[in-house]
């Protein structure tokens, strides 16, 4: 099964997660023979097991040092080659890996999100869509209080002082200008099934082969 991979990038809080999910629903209900999957850029965050978690928490997140993106890029390869990856997992709370990992298999689509995906030259040349998703840096403060407090544990002075200290300056610096390599610029505060339904469309047009299609 040859794997064809979408990636989907923008300012943390964007709606990236939110695309990936739809887009993957949208995948499904239109071509149930379609096998998709989705894989996080967050999970090849560096192992930080060795390093004190008071210094875990002075790391950079939104620079792209903090990734491992070489591993991320092996595995791509493994996988379009149709091998079996075990992709790591991220601990949030311990800002370190866990000790599980995840098995992912070939499929005929693989959605990649994450912030950095196209800061990554050798990564950008193996996405077959790569999209730019564009959210006004306000409303993405308000979607990560919401997340990280409910999800995270954190608390909303800490989302803050983060996001003006590191998210917005590295924005700037780093993501914002991977803009100019994305395939598609879809707006954020657009609802997640129509932006699905128009990367779905996006897709036809650039000929992409659905099983039965085929």
């Amino acid at each position: 099964m040859a794997t064809s991979i979408i990636a989907i990038t923008g300012p943390s809080g964007s709606g990236k997660t939110y695309l990936a999910r739809s887009l993957y629903r949208e995948m499904q209900n239109s071509f149930p023979g379609v096998a998709v999957d989705i894989l996080a850029e967050d999970s090849y965050y560096h192992d930080q097991a060795h390093v004190p978690e008071a210094q875990r928490q002075q790391v950079n997140y939104d620079h792209p040092s903090a990734l491992e993106h070489e591993l991320l890029l092996e595995h791509l390869l493994r996988l379009k080659a149709g091998e079996v990856v075990n992709a790591p997992t991220y601990d949030y709370t311990r800002h370190t890996r866990s000790e599980q990992t995840r098995q992912i298999e070939p499929t005929h689509l693989l959605i990649l999100e994450g912030i950095l995906l196209l800061s990554h030259q050798s990564l950008r040349e193996h996405y077959d869509l790569s999209l730019f998703v564009d959210t006004p840096l306000d409303v993405c403060l308000q979607r990560r209080m919401q997340r990280d407090c409910e999800e995270r544990g954190r608390s909303p002075e800490s989302v803050t002082e983060q996001f003006e200290a590191t998210v917005r300056p590295m924005f700037h610096e780093h993501i914002e200008p991977t803009r100019e390599h994305a395939h598609l610029v879809l707006s954020g505060q657009d609802p997640a099934e129509s932006m699905a339904s128009r990367v779905r469309q996006e897709l036809e047009q650039r000929g992409y082969l659905f099983p039965e299609q085929d």
